[in-house]
């Protein structure tokens, strides 16, 4: 059976997460800065849908919180997506963007997960990198984090 590597992040951070948890619900503040990207909706409650708009109509998603542990977890739900630079443009329908924060001594980690994000699939090649460029330019530096691992 073929193991599946979603897209996964490790940040570790000299904050609280408490601290952490607050910067993440904050999406309009980090996953921003590089291609005109625009949101409506609600980032922060249970059940709360918001879309993202980016490259000129070359990416939307709708993205819906479907589980949230304060200072622990949280996962939106990919509801809808067209990713016109794709021969599929709704792969990211249906997969998961998961937040987790756990503590060790006196650092924070939060681990960000893309489920569905795999490397089978044609976004990943783009997406990823993608994320990884919110991830450690963007939303590092709001969180004064130190270490990227």
């Amino acid at each position: 059976m073929k193991s599946i590597s979603n897209f996964t992040q490790t940040l570790t951070i000299s904050q609280t997460p408490q601290k952490v948890f607050e910067v993440i619900l904050k999406v309009r503040k980090w996953w921003t800065g590089y291609h005109g990207e625009t949101f409506t909706g609600m980032t922060e409650k249970l059940n709360d849908e918001f879309t993202f708009h980016a490259g000129n109509g070359a990416h939307y998603s709708k993205q819906k919180i479907v589980e949230i542990i304060p200072n622990q977890k949280l996962v939106w739900q990919i509801t809808d997506s067209k990713l016109s630079f794709l021969e599929k443009t709704d792969e990211w329908t249906g997969t998961k963007v998961i937040f987790e924060i756990s503590t060790q001594a006196d650092r924070t980690t939060l681990t960000f997960t893309h489920e569905g994000l795999t490397p089978e699939v044609e976004c990943y090649n783009s997406c990823a990198p993608a994320w990884t460029e919110y991830l450690q330019n963007k939303l590092l530096p709001l969180l004064s984090t130190d270490k990227v691992i």
